[in-house]
């Protein structure tokens, strides 16, 4: 892989976008939203998008909140168990909505009418910013060519 310019060493901007994480996770935590639902969704963008930095980081963030191995395997195919909450559904189905858009253009109707049935108005923003936040944060990682942490497995 090629090796490009980092953009995390724009310290203002990635400040200002650690900020907007920040406050998007503290809706969520305020809304009654869980945490791992929040990190599902971070996990199913990051899977669209191709970005193993953010797969990484969020894969490991969901196992330490709880999250079992077999529905984060499955989770590309969600459609397919019934793994997943009425809630979670609801938010996978508009991760990848929101995270299509150049190619929808649009959230469908459907899709858009699940998720305030499922979630409370404040509910509904939290999920909607996170996609909005990790898309970000992918595009970030995945223009940057951000490298994996070292780890142990």
């Amino acid at each position: 892989m090629t090796k490009r310019i980092g953009l995390g060493h724009a310290p203002e901007i990635y400040k200002a976008m650690a900020n907007v994480q920040a406050e998007v996770d503290k809706a969520g935590a305020n809304a009654g939203v869980d945490h791992k639902l929040m990190e599902l969704v971070k996990m199913r963008a990051s899977q669209l998008n191709g970005c193993a930095f953010c797969l990484d980081m969020h894969s490991r963030d969901a196992l330490e909140s709880g999250e079992s191995p077999r529905r984060l395997f499955v989770l590309d195919g969600w459609r397919e168990t019934t793994l997943f909450t009425e809630q979670e559904q609801a938010a996978l189905a508009l991760t990848e909505a929101m995270t299509r858009l150049a190619a929808t253009q649009s959230v469908p109707d459907d899709v858009y009418d699940e998720a305030v049935r499922v979630f409370t108005e404040d509910q509904y923003r939290a999920v909607a910013w996170q996609v909005i936040a990790i898309n970000s944060w992918n595009r970030v990682a995945v223009t940057s060519h951000s490298p994996l942490p070292k780890r142990d497995a």
